[in-house]
């Protein structure tokens, strides 16, 4: 059933995008943000507009525009990027009413999924551009994508478990390019302070990947930025889970990588925390975290 009172700038919307053209449709769905952004943060009249968007469907329209081909959007990734914007922006603060299974249990999974497939999508376009300017452009496109990832994880945080055992995420997180992986790296230590629980409650096979794939980075990389949001992401995974301190110390995966920490250089600008996680992969340290526990 349709809300009464709806804003006539949705209806008006909402109108227009059934009985335009296919093509056009990504275009049109932009007017949203401007809509959106020109009423006031957290009032009631917001949370009533992303009622009616929702129930005159432009969030799905927005959902499936996102899940096309790339090549076919009019204004190629700019208009992908702004409506993964919107996308996030209508989904948090929306109280879906009568479809609330729905809006919970297929559309904001749905949108998380999308939302990382596109930028892998943006991974495999960044790492054949050429130029440094089409690089620069399409590494803004990949931080806007994963902002909006992030926005929707911040107001839906029962997604954040999807995210982390998705196979997108963990070759997203697997990338050898230092910029995307330093963005993919952030978003990850960002979630994580977000609702570390999640971690728990993934499978051991895809939790011990992504401790793979940190401690890889942190023992590997010749870039500070990435070393450096991996010693802070594993000191955050264990200092908040005594199980995954336990791997990190005893696990055979693991052995010595105390011992290479402390090779690593000192005096950089994260010294603190490796000194910090270093301390905490000693038997003395682990004791302690054994003993608050």
């Amino acid at each position: 059933m349709k809300p009464t009172g709806t804003d006539p700038r949705i209806l008006s919307l909402a109108a227009e995008v059934a009985k335009s053209p296919e093509q056009n449709v990504p275009i049109i769905l932009l007017k949203l943000k401007e809509i959106i952004n020109n009423t006031p943060l957290g009032s009631s009249e917001l949370k009533k507009i992303k009622q009616d968007i929702y129930c005159y469907d432009l969030i799905q329209y927005c959902l499936l525009v996102l899940s096309q081909d790339c090549s076919r959007i009019q204004g190629g990734w700019t208009t992908i990027s702004q409506l993964t914007q919107i996308l996030s922006h209508c989904c948090v603060g929306l109280e879906p009413g009568e479809d609330a299974e729905e809006f919970y249990n297929e559309l904001l999974p749905s949108a998380a999924e999308n939302f990382l497939i596109l930028g892998r999508r943006l991974q495999t376009y960044f790492i054949n551009a050429a130029k440094g300017e089409e690089k620069d452009e399409l590494l803004h496109f990949f931080q806007v994508v994963s902002d909006s990832l992030f926005w929707l994880l911040g107001g839906h945080a029962q997604l954040i478990q999807n995210v982390l055992q998705s196979d997108h995420f963990l070759h997203l997180l697997q990338t050898d390019s230092v910029q995307i992986g330093s963005t993919v790296m952030t978003t990850l230590q960002n979630i994580l302070q977000l609702k570390s629980g999640d971690l728990l409650r993934i499978e051991g096979k895809i939790l011990h990947s992504i401790l793979d794939e940190i401690v890889f980075k942190l023992l590997s990389t010749p870039s500070p930025a990435i070393r450096s949001t991996a010693t802070k992401l594993l000191l955050l995974m264990a200092e908040s889970h005594q199980e995954i301190l336990i791997l990190l110390r005893l696990s055979a995966c693991y052995k010595g990588l105390r011992r290479l920490l402390n090779k690593q250089e000192p005096g950089t600008e994260f010294s603190q925390e490796l000194r910090q996680l270093i301390d905490l992969l000693s038997p003395k340290g682990y004791q302690e975290v054994e003993e608050q526990s």
